[in-house]
């Protein structure tokens, strides 16, 4: 609000209080001195002509009067207390289910968002990650590391050579075994000590957790540090040289002492000391 509009709000009270004042103090009293009459007063008291009053009896027999009519009046009961308190736990029920529906219902409708999420696809579904040509290509351009973050997932190639050893060792992880025999093998980013993100160190080309110093091959088999098992992993398949993930399937790592790529480091570490390292 301008100042100017504030200065005409305060200019017209001041105009409509004077008004006020002016027509109070206009007001003739008619009052002469201490003791005068005012002239309303004077005027009551003028004499008034007898004729126009009426007698008792004439006011009886012109007028009727109502008689009143005896009404019965209900005794009064005392509320029930009892009632009074179950209706107090009825309300506090009724308010504990309404609450306790609205949030089972909200958990409900961010379980189904994250079912229906997975169905679309994202972390949990199936993701297709492109031509097998492709990938192997980014792997190597990436150093021998693709990280894919749709899939929470590292992809790493699988040597040849090392099948005859990972069809012992997998054999009971046909998804995962599928992905070595194209060439690559997908592991979980999540170490498995106590759930870290474990980064790759491309100097020794092992994965090694900065948490607490666990440290694994380039296809995911435990070298050292206090976890339980190699890195876990997901299935992995070719359709017509397409690569798709199974991120809604994970796979628990090798055994501690599992090596079937004989795969020891390549160069200085980024955490730790080594094999065995803690």
């Amino acid at each position: 609000m301008s100042s100017a509009v504030v200065i005409a709000l305060v200019i017209a009270a001041v105009v409509v209080l004077g008004g006020g004042v002016v027509l109070t103090t206009a007001r003739r009293t008619d009052v002469r001195g201490a003791g005068a009459l005012a002239r309303e007063t004077r005027k009551k008291d003028k004499p008034v002509d007898p004729a126009v009053f009426q007698t008792a009896e004439e006011v009886k027999s012109s007028t009727e009067i109502a008689k009143p009519v005896a009404v019965e009046v209900e005794p009064w009961v005392a509320p029930d207390a009892e009632a009074i308190g179950v209706s107090r736990r009825q309300f506090f029920n009724r308010a504990s289910v309404t609450l306790m529906s609205a949030s089972i219902g909200a958990f409900g409708a961010a379980v189904v968002g994250f079912l229906w999420k997975a169905q679309e696809g994202g972390f949990g579904s199936k993701i297709g990650v492109g031509k097998l040509s492709d990938v192997v290509q980014q792997i190597r351009a990436n150093n021998g590391f693709l990280y894919l973050s749709e899939a929470r997932a590292w992809v790493a190639e699988y040597p040849a050579d090392a099948l005859a050893k990972a069809k012992v060792v997998y054999a009971n992880q046909g998804p995962v075994l599928a992905g070595m025999e194209a060439g690559i093998v997908a592991l979980y980013q999540k170490c498995p000590h106590l759930g870290c993100r474990v980064p790759e160190c491309k100097s020794s080309q092992w994965f090694e957790c900065p948490c607490h110093g666990s440290q694994y091959s380039r296809v995911g088999e435990k070298k050292g540090g206090p976890a339980p098992r190699g890195m876990d992993r997901f299935g992995v398949a070719v359709n017509n040289g397409n690569v798709v993930i199974d991120t809604g399937s994970i796979f628990a790592g090798a055994a501690i002492g599992v090596n079937t790529t004989g795969q020891e480091a390549e160069g200085p570490h980024c955490i730790g000391a080594g094999e065995g390292g803690h």
